[in-house]
């Protein structure tokens, strides 16, 4: 008797490692728990994570009271909605990656929404043993939806735990009533750079208190957590190619899986379609003014308390510059570019609002949603204020 060929029918080795996944999915563990699980073993390479030192949670603690103090006085801005003092977690990258991922939580909806529920197949149809193969593969795919989902957002926020300094290195709003900070990342970056440790610590602090008291404006963080929506769920409307990725995929070469899991344009699609691009495209235009404005906070704020960031900030944008592919995967799973170019980007647009209307004029950009720069505005910020001077209703609460 020979033994059955894979791919040659219904009952091929794949047809049936296909249907003994399936039968085991519905035991697992739900897809949260499965991303942080992922997160934390990625962040910590499996290892058990000491607890923080008291004292760099204390030092975190005075130097977050410092930023509040000079970014509320510089923006305007209350660095929390309800004007309480900011708190301060200080956390390894474990415990970061867990809590990311719960704060993120939200996208794992969009990750795994469909318009239109998969027909189920007709036994009927007698399209025969290579059809059979078609449906347990369509029915795998969209069983795997959520667990890949749930896989991905754990593989890119533990990859990002590693790095990360602070809560924000993706400025997406959190609903954590405090800061994340990362002692050990701050200490590591502090030392490759050759930078006065307390000098990192103080303007982590600035950074992240800037982008919170921004992202805390409540019509800023619905327009950006909107945008990223759409951009996820435009990647996931397209589950063709994954399903393509699949039936190409050599089951007996462990890395063809790992790079299907690893690159979000091959399990969510390659080719943007229009939709997803506009929302992208708006999502990058907030992002880039974002980190623009924040450059331009750091600045100030640096040269009072610092004395300049030249070093500083030297080493933030060679850091951004070397990323590689792991630390950006989150970023690119968002729709997102958040390297050096975008920075620009955003603070040539910020220099363009300051010369034209100085710091009254930059000060309307996060005053409401009809505020927010589009694409093109970014590019030439003239027209930003040229639309937004017509009419000044009251800000968005």
């Amino acid at each position: 008797m020979t033994s059955p060929v894979p791919g040659s029918g219904g009952d091929s080795f794949f047809t049936q490692l296909l249907g003994d996944l399936m039968s085991l999915m519905g035991g697992g563990p739900d897809r949260v728990e499965l991303a942080r699980q992922l997160a934390q073993g990625v962040a910590t390479g499996g290892q058990p994570e000491p607890n923080v030192d008291p004292v760099e949670r204390i030092r975190l603690e005075e130097l977050v009271r410092v930023a509040e103090l000079h970014v509320a006085e510089l923006t305007g801005l209350s660095p929390t909605p309800d004007g309480s003092a900011l708190s301060v977690d200080a956390v390894g990258p474990g415990a970061w990656a867990r809590r990311t991922v719960d704060d993120w939580s939200f996208v794992l909806d969009a990750m795994t929404h469909t318009d239109d529920a998969s027909p189920e197949p007709d036994a009927r149809s007698g399209a025969g043993e290579e059809a059979g193969g078609a449906d347990v593969l369509s029915r795998f795919v969209a069983g795997m939806g959520p667990m890949f989902a749930g896989l991905q957002l754990g593989s890119a926020v533990g990859h990002l735990a590693r790095t990360t300094l602070g809560q924000y290195e993706i400025p997406i709003w959190r609903p954590s009533p405090g800061l994340l900070v990362v002692p050990g990342n701050v200490t590591r970056f502090a030392e490759e750079w050759s930078l006065p440790a307390d000098d990192v610590r103080l303007w982590v602090c600035l950074r992240e208190v800037t982008v919170h008291a921004v992202l805390g404006r409540p019509h800023v963080r619905r327009r950006v957590s909107d945008l990223v929506t759409e951009v996820v769920r435009g990647m996931a409307g397209d589950a063709a190619g994954m399903i393509e990725q699949l039936q190409r995929m050599d089951l007996s070469d462990p890395s063809s899986l790992e790079d299907m899991l690893g690159d979000p344009s091959v399990l969510l699609g390659t080719e943007p379609s229009p939709e997803r691009r506009r929302a992208s495209e708006e999502l990058n235009a907030v992002s880039s003014a974002l980190l623009g404005y924040v450059e331009h906070v750091l600045d100030r704020t640096a040269t009072r308390l610092l004395g300049g960031r030249g070093a500083l900030a030297e080493a933030w944008r060679r850091r951004q510059v070397d990323r590689d592919t792991p630390a950006r995967t989150a970023e690119l799973l968002f729709g997102l570019d958040l390297g050096p170019s975008e920075v620009d980007r955003g603070s040539a647009f910020v220099a363009g609002v300051l010369s034209r209307a100085g710091e009254e004029g930059l000060a309307k950009l996060w005053s409401r949603v009809a505020t927010l720069p589009t694409p093109a505005e970014v590019e030439a910020p003239g027209l930003w204020l040229e639309r937004i001077s017509f009419e000044e209703p009251p800000s968005d609460s």
